[in-house]
């Protein structure tokens, strides 16, 4: 099967064969991470442009690494000092990155749909790296990749996401990606951070961590978003870490073999202890270097196309 996608907006309209297709891709490019000299000429002579309309240190490095281990020509485009400041609206600004003749437009959001809105108007391959809190796929993909290289596979596992739903573009594109490839998923947080329509999307809703967590293979700590709230959804955050933190106490509950995951950053103490994040059970750093190799077998996938 090939990718016969121009861009990558989201998990949800994603098959679970598509899905499969970018982590095989990705396998390879584990390995030339790995190498003293990290590059392959898969990308020579492309070139990515990283837009990134809000703060991002993990997605924007990740990108930029990923495309650089391929000989891509890499640019990072920053808004603040751009004409956007000018008054240039977003779609003027894409077009002129566009007649510049690169290839590959990697675009992070505070907008819901705004990659999609620029994909459907521009030739450049768009990736969406996280557009307001509706999707942030590579990383749900990403986090795909960490689950089956530690249990062997995705399919009938018990998966928890836990914690500030309602905001978390990540929790949306790991549902879609979990249950996609077979995952049951409990998602678990206060009523007040759990959207209307979690249902629908064929995955239980908790309140009570302390039940939510037991026997689960996988537990996926969410950051506590207070900059996308707007108001306060809970008493205070240490209340909120008594109710809804991951403590080595709670891990005792699970699968003996859990594996803790957090797409961060991570906040010490408040979704989850510092006995947690430095235990073995913690794939987090495995996240982030599995996130440059979903961005490279992504960004090759669709060069091929091109």
């Amino acid at each position: 099967m090939s990718f016969k996608r121009k861009d990558l907006l989201g998990v949800a309209s994603l098959s679970p064969e598509e899905i499969a297709l970018i982590l095989e891709a990705a396998e390879p490019f584990k390995e030339v991470s790995g190498r003293e000299i990290k590059k392959v000429p898969a990308l020579r002579g492309k070139t990515v442009v990283n837009l990134f309309f809000e703060p991002s240190t993990r997605t924007r490095t990740s990108f930029e690494l990923a495309a650089k281990r391929l000989s891509a020509d890499v640019v990072n485009f920053s808004p603040s000092s751009s004409s956007v400041v000018k008054g240039e609206t977003l779609f003027d600004t894409a077009r002129n990155i566009e007649f510049m003749q690169a290839d590959i437009l990697v675009l992070r959001h505070s907008s819901a749909g705004t990659a999609e809105i620029l994909a459907r108007n521009s030739r450049l391959s768009v990736i969406n790296a996280g557009d307001g809190w509706h999707e942030h796929p590579t990383q749900a993909l990403a986090d795909l990749l960490t689950i089956q290289e530690k249990k062997g596979q995705v399919r009938d596992l018990q998966v928890a996401i836990v914690g500030d739903v309602a905001h978390s573009r990540v929790a949306r594109s790991s549902i879609h990606a979990l249950r996609k490839m077979g995952a049951n998923v409990r998602v678990v947080g206060p009523p007040t951070m759990m959207p209307l329509f979690l249902h629908r999307l064929g995955v239980e809703v908790c309140h009570d961590f302390d039940k939510a967590i037991a026997g689960v293979d996988v537990v996926i700590m969410l950051r506590l978003q207070l900059e996308r709230q707007g108001r306060s959804l809970f008493p205070s955050i240490r209340e909120y870490a008594r109710l809804y933190g991951l403590t080595s106490k709670r891990m005792q509950q699970a699968a003996m073999d859990v594996l803790v995951m957090h797409p961060g950053p991570v906040n010490r103490g408040v979704e989850i202890s510092h006995e947690v994040v430095d235990s073995g059970s913690a794939v987090i750093l495995d996240q982030v270097s599995n996130g440059v190799a979903v961005r490279m077998g992504l960004m090759y996938l669709l060069s091929q196309r091109n």
